[in-house]
């Protein structure tokens, strides 16, 4: 009878330490913020900005994967331009590439924007330029695959990998931003 109980209480363990687990991990990936989510109000800030945002993706899956868009605004402009890919565009037949204006600070489908890289300053325009340039070059406007890629992740990365002065290094729950280096090692120019 002692086995028998000590077995069920063994049996019941197991779904709370695969559970705490889970969340440990979940907490482990969490990427570290380079500062407040917030875009610097254009009528007040007149210089070039570029930022990078992430957010969970919805679900369960937002535990361990985030989606990723690059923001830019150039030194005098009014808005903000937004990059991102959204993998439903592609079933509605419209490209992945998704370019729009306003803020790029606001969530993601009700999981909070996270700041995850910034420019500002000296160069920064030049830089605005380079970007711009990166995402009109994308070769996967229209092609989107949740995993391994191209992803909107993929897709922030080829940005960082186009403009390297960036220094952009995205966090592990950016599932997918290795994607186009492994896949596709000369289409970034990885031959340099």
């Amino acid at each position: 009878m002692r086995k028998l109980r000590r077995s069920l209480i063994g049996l019941a363990l197991i779904p709370v330490i695969a559970a705490a687990s889970l969340w440990a991990t979940s907490m482990a990936l969490e990427p570290d913020p380079a500062g407040d989510a917030l875009a610097p109000d254009p009528a007040m800030h007149p210089d070039a900005v570029i930022q990078v945002y992430g957010a969970d993706v919805w679900g369960f899956r937002g535990n361990f994967a985030i989606h990723t868009w690059v923001a830019v605004k150039g030194r005098g402009e009014p808005d903000y331009t937004i990059y991102q890919v959204i993998g439903w565009r592609q079933r509605r037949g419209r490209p992945v590439l998704s370019i729009s204006e306003g803020n790029p600070a606001r969530p993601w489908f009700g999981s909070p924007a996270i700041l995850l890289h910034e420019r500002r300053g000296a160069n920064t325009e030049v830089l605005v330029t380079r970007v711009r340039d990166a995402v009109a070059a994308y070769p996967f406007a229209d092609k989107y695959t949740m995993w391994p890629g191209p992803n909107s992740n993929s897709f922030t990365a080829w940005v960082g990998l186009q403009v390297p002065e960036l220094g952009l290094d995205l966090p592990v729950k950016a599932i997918g931003q290795s994607w186009m280096k492994s896949e596709y090692p000369t289409i970034i120019g990885a031959e340099r």
